[in-house]
């Protein structure tokens, strides 16, 4: 009998992180907030009002991902939608509550970031680099066409 797989142990990994963070968060009065957001309110804060196109290809998720975080946001009271130039878009933009909340939130990217740095340091290879190098293997040649060739 083997072990858990690669996603279990993947989605275990990711699990322990966001829990984690999400934890420091709620301390910080942070209540109810979910470390999925922080990349978007980041981006909101730097860039200003965006598409939801655009924030999925910043925060490099797909448009279905972003639109559903973006939602979870908007039902938090973290950001408005308004009409773009057509029928379909949609911009989004950080409000009035959100923009209150960011001084903890840079506090906690903050110290997220330097905990993320000490987590690599403490590893055999930085987490960080095998992400990015994990994603570009997968942009180059996908997991379904690495597992069709083995079948």
């Amino acid at each position: 009998m083997t072990g858990p797989g690669l996603g279990t142990r993947l989605r275990h990994l990711l699990e322990l992180l966001d829990g984690d963070v999400a934890v420091v968060e709620e301390e910080l009065g942070l209540t109810g907030f979910r470390p999925r957001y922080a990349p978007f309110l980041r981006t909101l804060a730097a860039l200003g009002p965006s598409s939801i196109r655009s924030l999925a290809e910043v925060v490099e998720v797909t448009h279905s991902a972003a639109s559903q975080t973006v939602a979870a946001m908007e039902r938090k009271g973290l950001v408005s939608l308004s009409p773009g130039t057509d029928a379909r878009q949609r911009i989004v933009d950080l409000t009035p509550q959100a923009r209150t909340l960011l001084p903890k939130l840079e506090q906690a990217w903050e110290a997220t970031e330097a905990a993320g740095r000490e987590l690599d340091a403490e590893l055999p290879h930085p987490l960080s680099e095998v992400v990015i190098a994990a994603l570009e293997a997968l942009q180059r040649k996908a997991l379904r066409d690495r597992i069709r060739d083995k079948l």
